[in-house]
């Protein structure tokens, strides 16, 4: 096995909450006076980073924590109608069976995540960092793998968005992209991830071998 420990993102990667996401903005953009996301612009946006679509959806950065905030509690509200992605509970016992520690590093709060990955597998994550800043995610890789005793290139990051890409690399920590999540698979690929998964079962046929 090539990798120790196998770190996550939640939102789009473990979680299929990008529905919820598209309702939440839009449902945010009146309180919080930015730009809505017409139908039209989704796929556009998929392709971009999140600093972009910050741009793009005109939402001052001052503002971004404010909005993070109050969409962790609107989910928190609708928890129930969140899902995790087909296969994820099999994913996660699979590769911790292998002896491969599992973490999490996430935007989303340790409530909404226990309520959508249950008790069982969220008692498998060791060190898993909740509420992280929308570009604070490398410090909290860096934590993992001090508290962990993993060096970096014994660890991977797996994620759906090019933020978390630029993470990993921050880190010198190998980054494996999703195909299902926010940010179209074709964009990832355009980064050189080093490993590509297409569905969530290739991720413990890849990495648990």
């Amino acid at each position: 096995m090539k990798y120790k420990l196998v770190i996550f993102d939640f939102d789009g990667t473990l979680a299929d909450s990008f529905p919820f996401f598209l309702h939440a903005v839009n449902a945010l953009a009146e309180k919080h006076h930015f730009r809505k996301i017409d139908p039209e612009q989704i796929e556009t946006l998929r392709h971009y980073d999140a600093k972009r679509i910050i741009r793009q959806l005109r939402i001052p950065l001052w503002k971004v924590p404010i909005v993070a905030a109050v969409f962790r509690k609107k989910m928190a509200r609708n928890v129930g109608d969140i899902p995790m992605f087909p296969a994820v509970t099999e994913m996660l016992c699979a590769l911790s069976e292998r002896g491969i520690m599992l973490s999490l590093v996430t935007s989303n709060s340790h409530d909404n995540v226990l309520k959508i990955l249950g008790e069982e597998n969220t008692g498998l994550l060791r060190y898993p960092q909740y509420g992280t800043s929308l570009f604070g995610k490398a410090s909290k890789l860096k934590s993992i793998l001090r508290k962990s005793g993993v060096n970096a290139e014994d660890a991977i990051y797996i994620g759906d968005e090019i933020r978390d890409l630029n993470a990993a690399r921050a880190v010198n920590m190998d980054f494996g992209a999703v195909a299902w999540g926010y940010t179209k698979g074709d964009a990832l690929m355009e980064h050189a991830p080093e490993v590509m998964f297409y569905t969530v079962g290739e991720i413990a046929e890849k990495l648990a071998r």
